[in-house]
């Protein structure tokens, strides 16, 4: 009879239903951001440290050294310290935020290794390297190639995204409606980011099934924003209510997927994005939001109440 419960057990632990495969890590690019829409830097890095204890996680900041002391308001560099004393990591994400595509290679990696020497003697230090905007040389192939071998010659690991919800978006969107003096509706502001990320997390999901035929750990692509600080804590209670573990950045980079290196016709984007071009998924590879225009009309209609002509 024990044999026959453990028999039991056993298959039913690997019929888990897909929603409880759902794996996520949270990220976060363009740190130290300077001041945002409703808080002062040192408010939102105090918002977002206490929200991510609160929801015991563990997330990644992509940093650019380049902006600290920069319009921050309050000391970038302690405030990147204060996160990495809470548990969490930081990684490079290039001294002044550069675009492989406009941009020379040698300087491209001068840059990259600039934002390295600052990085690598500070607590929390991780070898990942994420592109700004995503810009892996788009239809450039020499310069794709180059960094991928220059990344590997300096140990480092590229630090991809497979989600996206262009959050930039929406916090770029508030903050011109407030420095224009519109009146935001703050629980529509609050609705249509949980909204619009975890819809990019499930999209994510859905593209992984059809391009890998499996649930990889995703990573979340988001920017250390005013609307993450407000908001961030609802994503993830609604996130765990769908069925997703909020996983560290590290288990989510020992996925195997990091070895992946699609040969695409353009290198940006998502990670999934590129692997499902080039296995012959048709267009749309993306998150539907993550086009401006309707991502803009949509912050118009439900945030400003403002009726399309």
């Amino acid at each position: 009879m024990r044999r026959l419960i453990l028999l039991l057990v056993a298959a039913l632990a690997l019929a888990v239903p897909a929603q409880a495969q759902k794996r996520i890590a949270l990220t976060f690019d363009d740190v130290p951001r300077s001041r945002g829409a409703f808080l002062t830097p040192e408010e939102r890095t105090r918002r977002l440290i206490a929200t991510f204890r609160k929801a015991r996680v563990k997330v990644a900041l992509f940093v650019n050294p380049g902006q600290i002391g920069v319009d921050d308001g309050v000391g970038g560099a302690e405030r990147i310290a204060r996160y990495v004393r809470a548990g969490h990591v930081i990684a490079n994400h290039g001294y002044s935020h550069l675009s492989l595509s406009a941009t020379p290679v040698d300087a491209y990696l001068a840059d990259l290794d600039r934002a390295e020497a600052w990085l690598k003697p500070q607590p929390g230090y991780r070898p990942w390297y994420r592109f700004p905007y995503l810009d892996e040389g788009r239809g450039d192939k020499v310069k794709r190639d180059a960094l991928r071998a220059a990344l590997k010659a300096r140990g480092l690991q590229n630090g991809y995204v497979t989600v996206d919800g262009s959050d930039w978006n929406l916090e770029a969107n508030t903050i011109a409606a407030v420095k224009a003096g519109k009146a935001i509706d703050r629980k529509a502001l609050r609705d249509l980011y949980v909204e619009t990320m975890v819809e990019a997390a499930e999209y994510g999901d859905g593209l992984a099934i059809k391009a890998l035929g499996r649930q990889p750990a995703q990573v979340f692509l988001m920017h250390e924003t005013d609307l993450a600080a407000l908001y961030i804590g609802d994503v993830i209670r609604e996130l765990r209510r769908r069925g997703w573990q909020v996983v560290s950045p590290d288990e989510a980079y020992a996925d195997p997927l990091r070895e992946a290196m699609p040969d695409v016709p353009s290198a940006q984007g998502t990670l999934l994005e590129s692997i499902a071009w080039e296995k012959g998924l048709p267009a749309p590879r993306w998150y539907a939001r993550n086009n401006v225009k309707l991502a803009n009309a949509l912050f118009a209609q439900r945030v400003l109440h403002e009726v399309a002509e």
